[in-house]
């Protein structure tokens, strides 16, 4: 079989249409390289403390004291089963080779994976763990859509199918050989298969499992903005792995993505300081960080495509739209997305998605990128990316509709009013986070 690269370097194809370029036969007599290998695994480590602890800590702080364990809880377990869904079919279903639309179960359990297996110039093993914590941070991100409201086991129920039915499809469909990859979809390190994904699960379990009791009239600020700045630090750190590591070799595209993912977070988080201190008078610890995220995730699919200046241009537009867009969620349109994770990861993976397909233009001076085919145009090359976004938005809200009402039949999905206003921590844990 044939294990497919995770990012297609469209610079290398040739021929009208795109083609894929597969990775060695696994098996084969390839050595993997040393320098390559050591920075996987460093990137690895860092993308799974963007999840343990750096997610944890940053959701754990937004919401109020009475929920801060459930959240930790839920970040932490899901990092255990999607482990385990990785190891079992998950990693079989992206990185599989059955059709351009599912890689099938002929490497469920890792059949076939040895400590010889090589995948390109990195062993298999490294890969498909590196790939893991991909698995892992995205089903977790989802967990601040629902947050203070949402039974445990639900969210353990929903997280399984999810991972299997919508995160490890369209993982396959862009990086696993299939047909988004095969369109030329440009996506480096998960604009469409982490963050739209996510995103728009987000947006739809808001609206299947509804807003917090008080939403709108009881104010439910932070309960702990320091350990949220904390997890912060950890996910801009951790990103340098989720972008950088996405090179999969330790050469200059792992370089210039780490400095474009470094600028686009600073970018956004002074715009959204800015913007928030135009329109309310003073900036805030809380929109410095959402505003950093913001510029992290937008920059994600772009990160190997694009210059520093096109990564200020990035960073700068997500501060912005993402702002407004978290105020238009809330204050418009009334849908409690507790933690903002649709206006921050979801449209910023859309805007990424579609930037990359500007930015990668050779053409374009100093905001000049390297990822359009020959002969390939930004018009052509941005109706791609816009497909690509529909698809995999599309794909993503029925089936996370569908699981979530599967969802509620099997175990329920919300808990009781009274149980939410006495709070999860001691109504589903029998424990407290603070003991004071």
């Amino acid at each position: 079989m044939w294990v497919q690269s995770k990012w297609l370097r469209l610079h290398h194809v040739v021929a009208a249409g795109v083609a894929m370029q597969a990775l060695p036969a696994l098996g084969a007599d390839t050595v993997p390289d040393g320098a390559d290998t050591a920075w996987i695994l460093t990137s690895t480590a860092l993308v799974l403390f963007m999840t343990l602890p750096g997610l944890s800590l940053f959701y754990g702080g937004l919401v109020r004291s009475k929920n801060v364990l459930t959240v930790l809880m839920q970040c932490f377990s899901i990092a255990c089963l999607a482990s385990v869904l990785w190891y079992a079919f998950g990693y079989s279903i992206a990185f599989g080779s059955a059709n351009a639309w599912f890689g099938g179960f002929g490497r469920a359990f890792l059949a076939g994976v040895d400590e010889a297996s090589a995948s390109g110039g990195l062993p298999e093993t490294v890969f498909l763990m590196f790939q893991m914590t991909f698995a892992i941070i995205t089903p977790a991100l989802i967990v601040g859509a629902f947050a203070e409201r949402t039974r445990f086991s639900a969210v353990m129920v929903f997280s399984a199918g999810w991972l299997l039915l919508v995160y490890a499809p369209v993982a396959h469909w862009v990086w696993g050989g299939g047909w988004l990859q095969q369109l030329g979809l440009l996506d480096f390190a998960g604009g469409t298969v982490v963050h739209v994904t996510a995103g728009v699960a987000a947006l739809v379990s808001a609206l299947v499992i509804g807003n917090r009791n008080g939403f709108g009239v009881t104010a439910m600020p932070p309960h702990n903005m320091t350990m949220t700045v904390t997890g912060a630090g950890m996910l801009w750190v951790g990103w340098f792995g989720f972008n950088a590591g996405s090179a999969l070799a330790a050469n200059g595209d792992a370089g210039m993505a780490m400095l474009v993912t470094h600028l686009s977070a600073a970018a956004g988080a002074l715009t959204w300081l800015c913007i928030e201190w135009l329109r309310f008078g003073k900036p805030s610890a809380l929109g410095a960080v959402t505003g950093m995220v913001a510029g992290l995730g937008t920059i994600t699919p772009a990160s190997g495509y694009v210059g520093p200046a096109a990564a200020l241009v990035i960073g700068t537009s997500a501060g912005a739209l993402c702002f407004f867009a978290t105020l238009w969620l809330k204050r418009v349109v009334k849908i409690d997305d507790s933690l903002d994770v649709f206006p921050v990861h979801g449209v910023g993976g859309m805007l990424g998605t579609l930037a990359a397909g500007v930015f990668a233009s050779a053409g374009l001076g100093p905001f000049s990128g390297q990822g359009l085919a020959a002969g390939r145009g930004i018009g052509t090359q941005l109706l791609v990316q816009g497909l690509g976004v529909v698809a995999v938005a599309a794909w993503t809200a029925l089936l996370t509709w569908g699981l979530l009402r599967l969802t509620d039949r099997l175990v329920g999905l919300r808990v009781t009013p009274e149980q939410e206003t006495e709070g999860l921590d001691v109504v589903l844990h029998n424990e407290r986070g603070y003991d004071l």
